[in-house]
């Protein structure tokens, strides 16, 4: 394990300090585990996150972790702060899968407009690039290239066919960048013209590859400069980081800048392999939409559980990319400053461990869990302060794809109690359980051996 994991499983078990201590976190930026924290922003294990807005609305397209699932995540929100999952039609394992795609899952999305104004997907399904178009963001998605890859594993055998990412110049001409290494190591990228139909490749596609590329190409421009902007090192351990290239065309050749990387493990946040990122603006700001590990971290093994954080990036009047500060929670323009409160509530109930108690589950924090004991009751009680008017309870399960089995009770004293909702199966991120009626206490019960909160809001 490295110094910085070291340093960060000492912090994050209650030491007073980290075994190795890095720049020293700023008096006001808080704890990881702070109530409020707005990053991550979404609840759950997702990553290589891609962002599109359009009508109003906000759309991030995500792997769902561990290493990708049969679908892609979704994520649409019209405030940026309090998000409703769903899964795309398309693609799916099924339906996206040729000779050399292998046993691997559904990953790395990047979402497009296209100058005809449709919107093009670009997904890795195992080693195997594929793309999808649809005419919103929402869909529906429908295969765009006759059921077979656009970029088969044959492309080139010596390194891995992932990670493709369209960019679109100011004159409407789309580009693709795309690849990875093996192993860990030897990552090369490639780039081509596309032609108008988003599908058939303009010209032979070129090697760009610059110092320190391992994957998680993404091209953007800046006052005439074009930015190739990539990860490298491993996103298991603490040493996933982004860097970036500069060139005076989008088929470069790109030079990698000074100043690198921009942003990288910082043991003294609690922040562990930031990378594989999306950069877009919103009122005029840049800001790096990027995955970390989940805390607390590491989770041992071969397990990956990533999550989606956002910070603002900046690009210097000199063409060059200031360090990222990541952080706990950024303000973002055009987004809000909080996600909708519910009432105000207390939590009881067993938890896990000291850092799983019931209490996140109130905390308003995407980064804290409430998950109980396996072998103990799989029950969380809110305590609303008084006798109160409810509506409806919003939940934000661990995983928002599986199924989960729950009912919820009412009480006015805690000792005698109602059904308000029965028993019964529940996937999603919110859940949304209607129970209108009047009570101060709330208790959901889980039926199955599966549970766990990152949020309970009450209305």
């Amino acid at each position: 394990m490295k110094a910085a994991a070291i340093a960060l499983a000492a912090l994050v078990a209650g030491a007073a300090t980290p075994v190795e201590a890095q720049a020293p976190v700023a008096p006001a930026e808080a704890r990881w585990d702070a109530p409020g924290a707005r990053n991550p922003l979404l609840p759950g294990y997702f990553a290589d996150p891609s962002i599109v807005r359009h009508d109003g609305r906000w759309y991030i397209y995500a792997t769902i972790d561990p290493w990708g699932d049969d679908r892609l995540g979704l994520w649409q929100s019209t405030n940026g702060r309090d998000w409703t999952f769903s899964t795309p039609d398309w693609p799916t394992k099924a339906a996206a899968t040729g000779p050399t795609s292998n046993g691997s899952k559904v990953w790395a999305p990047s979402v497009v407009r296209g100058k005809d104004g449709r919107w093009w997907m670009y997904v890795s399904v195992g080693s195997e690039v594929w793309v999808g178009t649809a005419p919103s963001p929402a869909g529906p998605w429908r295969d765009a290239n006759g059921g077979k890859p656009l970029i088969a594993k044959t492309f080139d055998l010596r390194y891995h066919m992932i990670d493709a990412e369209a960019f679109v110049d100011d004159d409407g001409q789309a580009y693709l960048y795309w690849g990875s290494g093996l192993n860990w190591v030897n990552g090369h990228c490639f780039v081509v013209k596309l032609k108008p139909d988003m599908v058939t490749f303009d010209g032979t596609p070129r090697d760009v590859t610059p110092g320190h590329y391992f994957e998680g190409p993404f091209m953007f421009k800046a006052n005439g400069r074009y930015f190739l902007t990539y990860s490298d090192g491993n996103t298991t351990k603490d040493t996933y980081q982004v860097r970036y290239a500069t060139g005076s065309s989008p088929l470069g050749p790109f030079t990698e800048a000074a100043g690198n990387p921009i942003l990288a493990t910082d043991a003294a946040r609690n922040i562990v392999s930031p990378g594989h990122h999306a950069i877009f603006r919103s009122g005029g700001q840049p800001y790096i939409l990027y995955h970390r590990q989940g805390l607390p971290w590491p989770t041992g093994g071969d397990a990956v559980l990533r999550q989606v954080a956002v910070d603002p990036l900046t690009v210097r009047g000199d063409g060059t990319l200031a360090r990222v500060a990541p952080s706990h929670g950024s303000d973002v323009k055009g987004f809000a400053a909080r996600r909708t409160p519910g009432l105000p509530w207390t939590a009881s109930g067993a938890g896990l461990d000291a850092l799983h108690g019931a209490a996140h589950a109130a905390d308003d924090n995407y980064a804290t869990l409430w998950k109980p004991p396996v072998a103990g009751p799989q029950t969380i009680v809110a305590d609303l302060g008084r006798r109160r008017a409810v509506r409806e309870s919003r939940l934000r399960p661990e995983y928002a794809t599986r199924a989960y089995r729950f009912g919820i009770d009412a009480s006015d004293d805690r000792r005698t109690w109602r059904t308000v909702a029965a028993v019964a199966e529940h996937r999603g991120s919110p859940i949304v359980v209607p129970h209108a009626g009047t009570a101060r206490y709330l208790r959901v019960t889980f039926a199955g051996a599966d549970a766990g909160l990152w949020e309970w809001g009450i209305d």
